[in-house]
């Protein structure tokens, strides 16, 4: 089947709106566009389809309502800012979406929230009961919280992990670009719109651009989150916003924006959190033998195989796998704190106990806690 006609078949969309959409020129938000996009939000329920809203636009909106001329750079300005802007924005929401007889509930997020695995289960649980009870739940990071090293960085990867932790089919992301094109259209007159391709490949990474002023992200960072989205199994669109009834006709299979497919099938929900990981307690590496069971037979990483411990680890962090040259192979839940794999590693499974004086595991690194990329 054609992989625009499968949209018809979604059954769950997450949907990202950016900061340049929601703003009126930067100078307020739009409320005639957020009033546009939520009757398609509407429609796409009436569809049966679920739906999650990512949406920018706190310290775009905080910007306009206390009449600053431009983004602060200070991180406890912009924190303030975007507590000021949160309010309205989703006010904003609520209001749009209660017009089409639509309950909405707020969930700010940071990257410790789906980095720590108590808290991912109990976000998953709580969007999936708000999508049970036909809620559009409205997702934005914590700006307000956030610090420059737990921050997601854009929120197309929020909108990505979104994707991940609900096992979304679709991740819709609306821009002020029409998508992904051959070249600068800005430049270059014969450029053309990419109606299709994979997600995972590379030769796109040349035809990105820079972010806006009003927001973090770029291309770059919606190719980048196609990937990850790609790892769940869910196939991305990249499209501009403003184009009228835009989600419903994306909904239909037109061929508007870019659709960035994934090719791999669903992983398991454990893997997905593994895959979706941005940050990482440690390194391990491997020795060639060891790359080639992890990559070619699927299996467990055993101490034996590891030639060097790097962090300061705990039993059940995650820690990054990397051959000689640094090149990353794996990601996983190590069972050995960073002291204990140093002393076991290049060793046998069965001396374990005798250099420890305790064993928890013959592994490492259980293949059912690593996802190899």
């Amino acid at each position: 089947m054609n992989i625009r006609n499968q949209l018809k078949q979604s059954r769950r969309w997450v949907v990202k709106i950016g900061s340049a959409l929601l703003t009126d020129n930067g100078q307020c938000l739009d409320r005639d566009a957020i009033n546009q996009w939520a009757k398609q939000l509407a429609f796409l329920r009436d569809q049966g389809v679920e739906v999650v809203l990512v949406s920018s636009g706190a310290v775009a909106a905080g910007i306009s309502q206390l009449g600053l001329s431009e983004r602060p750079q200070n991180m406890h300005q912009l924190q303030a800012v975007a507590a000021v802007g949160q309010m309205g924005l989703v006010q904003t929401w609520q209001s749009a979406l209660q017009q089409h007889s639509l309950q909405t509930a707020q969930i700010l997020l940071t990257h410790d929230d789906l980095s720590n695995r108590h808290r991912y289960l109990n976000a998953r649980s709580t969007l999936r009961s708000l999508l049970d009870l036909g809620v559009i739940p409205v997702i934005n990071e914590n700006d307000t919280v956030v610090t420059d090293e737990i921050r997601f960085g854009d929120n197309d990867t929020l909108g990505a992990l979104v994707a991940n932790l609900v096992e979304a089919d679709t991740l819709a992301i609306l821009t002020d670009q029409e998508g992904l094109y051959s070249a600068d259209p800005r430049s270059n007159p014969d450029a053309t719109l990419i109606s299709e391709e994979r997600a995972a490949n590379s030769e796109l990474d040349k035809l990105a651009g820079d972010g806006g002023t009003l927001g973090r992200g770029g291309m770059v960072t919606k190719l980048r989150a196609a990937r990850l989205a790609a790892r769940s199994g869910t196939h991305t669109l990249i499209a501009w916003g403003r184009e009228a009834e835009i989600l419903t006709r994306l909904h239909s299979g037109e061929s508007l924006g870019t659709c960035l497919r994934a090719d791999e099938q669903p992983v398991a929900a454990r893997k997905q959190w593994l895959a979706g990981h941005l940050q990482f307690c440690g390194t391990l590496t491997l020795d060639d033998g060891a790359v080639k069971v992890l990559q070619q037979q699927g299996k467990s990483l055993l101490p034996i195989g590891v030639t060097k411990v790097e962090g300061n680890f705990q039993r059940g962090d995650l820690v990054r796998c990397v051959d000689k040259n640094g090149s990353e192979i794996a990601r996983g839940l190590v069972n050995y704190s960073a002291v204990d794999s140093a002393k076991i590693c290049g060793k046998n499974s069965g001396d374990i106990a005798r250099l420890l004086g305790f064993i928890d595991s013959e592994e490492l690194i259980h293949r059912n806690n690593m996802v190899v990329v």
